[in-house]
């Protein structure tokens, strides 16, 4: 596995050998890092592409970071599946994967200083995991000054997180733009995610109320932000293997929960334990 200054010296190797060859001779090659945790699945697959149209050097980090993941949670049982992981990034001309282990990420183990995710990274995700966004914010700083990249790419099915790290990056200052990539779902309609494989299938079909939910809301929007809960709510407490956390109408500028007679845009977020496996979903609204 490479150390963080080997990735460095890497990347920056690969963009002089790119400014001095090619069409882009002379220029400086953009760099696009796609962060992940690995268990790679189509949608992680979708979020590379889309790094691949964006820029010239493809980093894809794979890395389980324990600081988002508090007691009780799955860190032990989250699925690792590095060579499986690193192939299927060959395929789609990935240029360089950092794996680091923890030794590497946190040498004097867990660090002492950490990015706070302010109020918003206390609720919905934050609130059924304390401690959550500080730990992934604090991961993908260090990974930013790690790689250098002048893109970050994340995934839509994380709405808060997107939102937090758009809020870090323009807090401090952070050269990189983010881009999302709209959520990438199996044939019912359920959001893909690494954590899908734990799914029987019996709680697979049950897990679809979520993404059939969300639809119904969005069909009934221009009604209002009652009749999109209602219609949510329907579908999903009618699955007695859904166990829902919460569902919440978000306005997307501040991810608060909206007042009852918001117009326009908005967003509604789902998180739900099937069995043991918690999933978490979100829609678009046009709330009129």
């Amino acid at each position: 596995m490479l150390t963080t200054p080997e990735v460095i010296d890497t990347i920056a190797g690969l963009r002089a050998r790119l400014a001095e060859t090619g069409e882009r001779a002379g220029e400086r090659p953009r760099v696009v890092l796609v962060p992940t945790m690995g268990a790679l699945h189509a949608g992680h697959l979708a979020l590379v592409r889309r790094a691949r149209q964006l820029g010239d050097i493809v980093v894809v980090s794979i890395f389980v970071n324990p600081l988002q993941f508090g007691a009780g949670e799955d860190l032990a049982s989250y699925p690792r599946t590095l060579g499986e992981d690193v192939a299927a990034l060959g395929a789609v001309g990935v240029d360089l994967v950092f794996a680091p282990t923890g030794q590497v990420m946190y040498p004097h183990g867990p660090s002492a200083t950490r990015v706070t995710a302010g109020p918003v990274g206390t609720l919905y995700e934050g609130a059924a995991r304390p401690g959550h966004f500080d730990g992934m914010l604090t991961v993908v700083c260090k990974l930013i000054n790690i790689v250098g990249p002048d893109v970050v790419v994340f995934g839509e099915k994380d709405a808060q997180q997107v939102f937090l790290v758009e809020a870090m990056l323009e807090d401090l200052d952070f050269r990189p733009v983010i881009e999302v990539v709209p959520i990438v779902r199996e044939q019912g309609g359920l959001a893909l995610s690494s954590r899908n494989r734990n799914l029987a299938e019996e709680q697979r079909a049950a897990a679809r109320a979520l993404s059939a939910g969300l639809a119904a809301a969005a069909s009934v929007a221009d009604r209002g932000t009652a009749a999109a809960l209602q219609a949510a709510h329907a579908l999903i407490d009618a699955q007695p293997l859904v166990k829902l956390d919460y569902l919440v109408v978000v306005d997307p500028q501040t991810f608060l929960p909206v007042a009852a007679d918001h117009h326009g845009p908005a967003r509604m977020l789902v998180a739900a334990l099937v069995g043991s496996t918690r999933l978490i979903d979100n829609a678009a609204l046009d709330l009129n």
